[in-house]
């Protein structure tokens, strides 16, 4: 089919299935769009009876044709459908959709008459001449677009959740298994279009608790639901899942699949295209599919469930097991992918060895790219290497490239606020992308603590409190976020007995800085004197200090430009700014001035 053209039957398509006749029918409406995505894709000559079994109607892989007539009786109703829409509600559309008997490819047919009215024999339909006329004229694309502009609208994307899986099996040792399993359908939903898939922190606030579904759509905006459980016993592998529709419970589609672990990758695939067919959605362009072993595979999920359970911590956990994937296999795209955000995470911390880091980095990101560049972590992992690098204008197309191929990502909106634009000091951008990134993953503390840290930094302290006071009581950064908002409002007594409450080493040079303003210079100067660079540079600076909180940031001055681009946005070094040797500081870590 002419490019061109796919357009107007997507808008026939549309229309059709607007219809009284296929609005309520899932089941054909689900079946004619199957049959013309495939198609419209290229992929209209595959369309044999025993594939539309298995692809769309869920027949298992060995469905035998001669016993089961469940893709030839409904074609025949599909037939049927259309010829009624046709003869009433489609009676003057310019295009026809067909299902020829005999084979299950579509066939699309436009329909040309003169202006003038003609008499017709009953059960005929008269036509005006549209687009085909002017076709020869050579401006049959502008009326196409215009069209589709005029008859179909683009809906939002669709709001899916999908819960943890639940393992049945009662072995905690296992959890990695079905977590793993989970991130890596969310991340397998999140390329198909027409899909808006809430990111895995929020999904993952509800693991262990009994789940009613009303309450899970309305906390992450979800319409539809995913949920399901794993069962392991030695080499087999058990997989039930089912979307539920939120709104009045209705499950659209179920799946039970028994195989071997090795076909663990199959089974994911299986369960993306259920749910789009269910949907009545196509694939994304973008979307692949993996071959791995079972082994790589397992360390694989060990180390995405550590990245899941603990955060920032979890990504270095996650190194060793990453590495030990890419050694059992070394053409295996997502794992090199992982490897590099997590090198990248640690690669800012000034207890790391950061050029060993960084060459590290380099090479995964380079794999990853080699092996798959229509990854999205991929490009997320390489904007944040080209801004370790200070190669702003390189780091901003790789982040836009993680978003274009993967928007429902709250990751790459994150790395992109925090690796580059808040670096650059665009902070209205960055809040922008931080929001969201809230939006695809509205539960997630980290999230909630990278907004309100940012909101402080910007010096919008109440907002920043509102995010601060969301986050969980024993969450490692509540305090400090809450205290600096205090701070910011001048109540800087209630700061300090936020910062002691818990007394974490990493707030203590927040608690200098509140000490120093409240006139408790002495204690300040006690404190500093154990204190990390940085952390002196925030009390020196409250001391008003400026020699010494300059000489503090200038012996961390090897965390490189992302790192430092954050420090020096705080509102608690507002001393130094203006100064000619903070501008020289920013050159030597290649920060714009």
């Amino acid at each position: 089919m002419p490019p061109q053209l796919t357009e107007p039957v997507r808008a026939e398509l549309q229309k059709v299935l607007s219809s009284s006749g296929f609005a309520r029918n899932d089941r054909l409406s689900g079946f004619l769009r199957f049959v013309v995505e495939q198609e419209l894709s290229g992929r209209g000559d595959e369309l044999k009876e025993s594939i539309i079994g298995v692809e769309f109607f869920g027949r298992p892989a060995d469905y035998n044709v001669r016993q089961d007539s469940v893709v030839r009786n409904e074609a025949g109703k599909l037939r049927s459908r259309l010829a009624e829409y046709y003869v009433a509600e489609g009676a003057e559309d310019a295009l026809i959709i067909e299902l020829p008997k005999g084979g299950y490819k579509p066939a699309f047919r436009s329909i040309e008459k003169t202006t003038a009215p003609v008499a017709a024999p009953v059960g005929s339909r008269s036509r005006v001449r549209t687009w085909l006329a002017l076709a020869s004229a050579g401006s049959a694309v502008v009326l196409m677009l215009l069209l589709w502009q005029g008859i179909v609208h683009r809906s939002a994307p669709i709001p899916i959740a999908v819960l943890p899986l639940v393992n049945l099996d009662g072995n905690p040792d296992h959890d990695y298994f079905a977590d793993g399993l989970t991130d890596e359908i969310i991340r397998n939903l999140s390329i198909i279009d027409g899909l808006a898939v809430r990111s895995q922190t929020s999904s993952f606030a509800f693991k262990g608790k009994p789940q009613n579904l009303h309450d899970v759509g309305k906390q992450l905006d979800a319409e539809y639901v995913l949920e399901g459980s794993v069962l392991v016993s030695g080499q087999q592998l058990r997989i039930n899942a089912q979307l539920v529709r939120v709104r009045d419970e209705f499950p659209l589609w179920s799946g039970k699949y028994d195989r071997e672990l090795t076909d663990v990758l199959a089974v994911q695939d299986e369960i993306s295209r259920g749910i789009v067919n269910g949907l009545r959605l196509k694939l994304g362009q973008g979307r692949r599919r993996y071959e791995t072993s079972a082994e790589a595979y397992d360390l694989y999920l060990r180390a995405r469930a550590l990245q899941i359970q603990h955060g920032q911590r979890g990504f270095d956990q996650s190194i060793g097991p990453l590495e030990a994937a890419t050694a059992k296999d070394p053409s295996f795209a997502p794992a090199y992918a992982g490897l590099a955000v997590a090198y990248a995470v640690r690669s800012g911390e000034s207890r790391q060895d950061i050029p060993d880091e960084m060459r590290k980095l380099r090479a995964a990101v380079e794999q990853a790219m080699r092996l798959d560049p229509l990854l999205a972590e991929a490009h997320d992992a390489l904007g944040m290497l080209y801004a370790r690098d200070s190669q702003w204008a390189d780091s901003e197309k790789s982040f836009r490239r993680a978003i274009e191929l993967d928007p429902s990502s709250s990751a790459s909106h994150t790395g992109y606020a925090l690796y580059l634009l808040w670096s650059l000091g665009r902070v209205e951008e960055a809040l922008q992308q931080l929001q969201i990134a809230e939006k695809n993953d509205p539960l997630s503390p980290q999230i909630q603590f990278n907004l309100g840290w940012s909101l402080i930094s910007a010096g919008r302290y109440d907002e920043g409190a509102g995010y601060c006071s969301k986050l969980p009581a024993d969450h490692p950064g509540r305090n400090m976020c809450l205290g600096r908002a205090l701070l910011g409002l001048r109540r800087t007594d209630e700061a300090i007995g936020i910062f002691l409450k818990r007394n974490l080493k990493s707030d203590r040079g927040f608690l200098g800085y509140a000490y120093a303003r409240s006139g408790r210079r002495e204690d300040a100067r006690e404190l500093a004197v154990d204190l990390s660079p940085v952390q002196q540079a925030v009390t020196f600076a409250g001391l008003g200090d400026k020699e010494r909180a300059l000489e503090a940031l200038d012996r961390m001055a090897e965390v490189g430009p992302v790192r430092m681009g954050s420090i020096l946005s705080l509102p608690e070094l507002a001393l130094l700014r203006g100064d000619p040797r903070l501008k020289a500081l920013r050159k030597k870590v290649g920060l714009p001035e």
